[in-house]
């Protein structure tokens, strides 16, 4: 859903351009889908060859555990100047059935936000997978409100 705050690299730094915010005590789920090095993807954009410079060449590395890392900036509220979170992230080898619940569900709510938007980055997603990624990772619902998604999941499926 940050789709259309996506800042250009040289502006991450820059505490004058306006990204994605969160509040004090607030919480937020981000899922990426991580393209190794090396591996070709119509989803990585090609970049034509620098002429005044020279073209990096990406390291290859035969086996990280690290996936890659994450930058942060944050401000205090009456500040003006933005501090840096830089955290690896390291690769668990954990299997999807071993995830927890809510990464599980989170999951099935992302697949399902790309399949009713129709977007050019669900691949093979589907209605069935995503429902039953959901019903597998529902989990605690001590309100309904995951059972009420998957319920209008179903719906959407239906209508599909």
């Amino acid at each position: 859903g940050y789709e259309n705050r996506i800042l250009a690299a040289e502006d991450f730094n820059n505490d004058l351009k306006d990204a994605g915010e969160l509040g004090a005590g607030h919480t937020v789920t981000a899922l990426y889908e991580v393209i190794p090095t090396g591996v070709k993807s119509k989803f990585a954009n090609a970049v034509d060859p620098l002429k005044y410079q020279a073209n990096p060449t990406p390291k290859t590395v035969s086996y990280s555990e690290e996936l890659m890392t994450i930058k942060l900036r944050y401000k205090q509220p009456d500040g003006d100047k933005s501090q840096l979170i830089e955290r690896p992230i390291m690769d668990g080898q954990l299997a999807l059935k071993k995830a927890s619940d809510n990464f599980r569900f989170s999951a099935a709510v992302a697949e399902f936000g790309l399949l009713l938007r129709d977007s050019e980055f669900k691949n093979k997603a589907n209605f069935a997978q995503a429902i039953q990624l959901a019903k597998n990772g529902k989990g605690k619902d001590e309100n309904g409100y995951r059972a009420e998604l998957i319920r209008l999941m179903e719906m959407a499926e239906l209508m599909q």
